[in-house]
Parts: C-alpha cells; structure tokens; sequence
C-alpha cells in the first residue's frame, strides 16, 4: 500500500487513544466502530483493535505511572478478574454470535453517562473507596473483548459513579488495560491466526502510540469535575452512536 492510505487510520488511532488516555475510554469503541464500518467482520475487527491496544495501553500504562495516575489497590482488584472475563469473551466472540447483550449493555451505559454528566455540572466531588471492583473487572473485561470495545465506558464510568477518584480511576484503568489486551489478544491469535492483522492495524498503532504520552499527561492537569463531565458525554455520545448501530 502506498503511505498515504495509512493515514485515515493513523489519524484515528491518534484521535481515538487521546480520548483513551485522557478520560478512560472510547479507543476500543472507535477503532472498532470504524473498522466494521468499513466491513470488517465484528471477531477480526475486535481482534485487531485488541492487538494494536496491547501496545498502546502499554505506552499509555507507564505514562500515566509516571504521572502517578495510578492506585495499585484498585490496580490488584481489577488486574485478574479482567483477564479471565477478557478470555471468555474473545473464544464466546468466535464461536458464537455475542452481540444480542449489546443494545442492553449500550442503554445501561447511556444512563450511567448523563448521570455523570449532571453530577459533573452539580456535585463537588468527594472520594470515596470503590467498594464493586472484581466482578465489575470481569464484566468489563468479557464486554470488552466480545462486544470490541467497553472496558473503559464500563470499568471507568462504574468506579466513578461508586465515588473513585477520576484521575486515579483512569490511570489505573488505562494501566489495567494492557494486561486485559494482552490476554484478549493472544486469545483471538489462537482463535483466528496472525492472517487476520492487516495494514489498517499498523495505521492504529501508530496513531496510538504517537497519542498515549499527551493523554496521561492531560488526565493529570484536569480538575475533577471538568473530568467527570467529559467523561460523561463521550460515554452518552458513543454509547447512544452504538445503540443505534445495534438497531438499525
């Protein structure tokens, strides 16, 4: 292919792990949407999304480390019981069609983002412990892989919802992440083989990796009620965009 063909997808890889870093969400959602729009099939769309995300939420990891955006209490809870729900919902996702869950799951989502959205606008933040956190993992992690896409909207918006502290939650979200992809990935590459990561993959990744340094350090510098707002409408936008996928 010639260079110029890649850059549609450098850009969104660029556009979509921004968002990620910064607010805890929506590369996967993107990069997937994208990808099935242009027909790719919903396992290899996912599998490919997952490959390019091993290595930018790897870079987006030790970003927000050195940021010290990250609370490994929270960072222990999550790490396993996302894994295990990663995995299952890679083999469901190539063998079974998964996506009837989706409009459910997409609603609940729409829900929990204006809620955040009015809680940005009208609460002064108070940190509270998290008190939901490994089966919240888990079922991120299984909506993730089989759904391609939702560890972010659903771990993130759930953990600020039960009080977490936004730039805390996304790190360690973001950081978290990288270990789920990995175990996602290697389980689509077992299921579907390497014949199925093309030139649109290295567009993504590149475009990620050249965005996960800004997003950390954007993560840092917001204040958070302008966070929880953020976060609130990119989770109500793609939430509502998806669900409306889902039906048409």
């Amino acid at each position: 292919m010639h260079w110029l063909e890649y850059l549609p997808f450098v850009a969104v890889g660029f556009i979509a792990q921004m968002v990620d870093g910064a607010l805890g969400m929506a590369f996967g959602v993107i990069s997937n949407t994208l990808l099935v729009s242009l027909g790719v099939p919903p396992a290899q769309a996912s599998a490919r999304v997952h490959f390019v995300e091993t290595f930018t939420t790897a870079a987006s990891g030790v970003s927000h480390v050195l940021h010290r955006n990250v609370d490994w209490w929270l960072f222990a809870r999550l790490a396993v019981p996302g894994m295990i729900g990663g995995a299952l919902g890679a083999y469901i996702l190539t063998s079974i069609d998964a996506s009837l869950a989706k409009p459910f799951v997409l609603s609940y989502l729409s829900l929990i983002g204006v809620y955040l959205i009015w809680r940005g606008f009208t609460h002064e933040h108070k940190p509270r412990t998290p008190r939901i956190i490994a089966p919240l993992g888990f079922f991120g992690g299984f909506m993730d892989a089989s759904g391609g896409g939702g560890w972010g909207p659903i771990v993130t918006s759930n953990l600020l919802v039960q009080g977490a502290e936004p730039r805390r939650v996304i790190g360690t979200v973001n950081t978290t992440e990288f270990f789920l992809t990995l175990v996602i990935s290697g389980t689509f590459i077992a299921r579907l083989g390497l014949a199925s990561f093309t030139y649109a993959t290295i567009g993504l990744l590149v475009g990620g990796l050249a965005a996960a340094p800004l997003g950390a350090w954007a993560a840092k510098h917001i204040s958070p009620r302008p966070l929880l707002t953020m976060v609130g409408i990119i989770l109500t936008a793609t939430s509502l965009i998806g669900l409306y996928r889902a039906l048409a």
